[in-house]
């Protein structure tokens, strides 16, 4: 692959990826390549590659003699995948907290108060980015490379659940105290701590979603 083939092939993965993230393409959405070369104006050979590399990341399905679609992420496994979440950010929280350093906790404290003051005046959309922006960050702190490649796979497949869960009752405030259990331990160095509170609220919010469809 020539470098132009690449870099038409890296755009169309990035456009597609996107447009699948922001549910410009619906889950079980037919993604004909024809019909994406027209719309996102790239060779076809280009969305061929994208869909492949989409399919790696759980974001497309291909089935054979039917093309391929946006995965379509049940309840279910949306319930499993924050499960296997726990266990992940769980290890980026202990990591994170036996590397923090002063500036890294004060990042993460005024993620806190930011989602704190989010909640307060009652946007509940806003405290739910927040909330992805304060896990980022744990992860990031984290320094784990392998972790964090897994996790940002695993919540681009968790797109749709984004702002399910805090609009559960009584979810909000209970995720704002395991947030502050959480930023607390990883701030404080204590490495355990930070494991246990990230997995209990992780765990939590997958009790939560699983409970909210039964």
């Amino acid at each position: 692959m020539n470098t132009t083939s690449r870099t038409h092939a890296d755009d169309g993965y990035l456009r597609l990826r996107e447009a699948i993230l922001r549910g410009e393409l619906a889950p079980n959405q037919r993604l004909v390549e024809a019909e994406m070369s027209n719309a996102f104006q790239m060779p076809r050979a280009a969305v061929r590659t994208a869909l492949v590399r989409l399919e790696h990341e759980g974001l497309v399905e291909r089935a054979r003699h039917r093309g391929a679609r946006v995965r379509l992420v049940s309840e279910h496994e949306a319930v499993e995948i924050l499960q296997a979440r726990a266990a992940l950010e769980g290890l980026a929280a202990r990591q994170a907290a036996l590397s923090i350093t002063p500036a890294g906790a004060a990042e993460l404290q005024a993620v806190l108060e930011r989602q704190k003051a989010a909640l307060a005046q009652e946007d509940l959309l806003g405290a739910s980015d927040i909330n992805a922006e304060l896990h980022a960050k744990i992860v990031e702190l984290s320094g784990h490379s392998t972790a964090q490649r897994l996790i940002r796979t695993l919540n681009s497949q968790m797109v749709r659940f984004q702002f399910r869960t805090i609009l559960i009752p009584g979810r909000p405030s209970r995720s704002l105290d395991e947030h502050n259990a959480i930023v607390e331990a990883v701030a404080g160095g204590e490495a355990d701590e930070a494991e246990r509170a990230m997995r209990r609220h992780l765990n939590s919010v997958a009790e939560a979603l699983a409970s909210s469809h039964t």
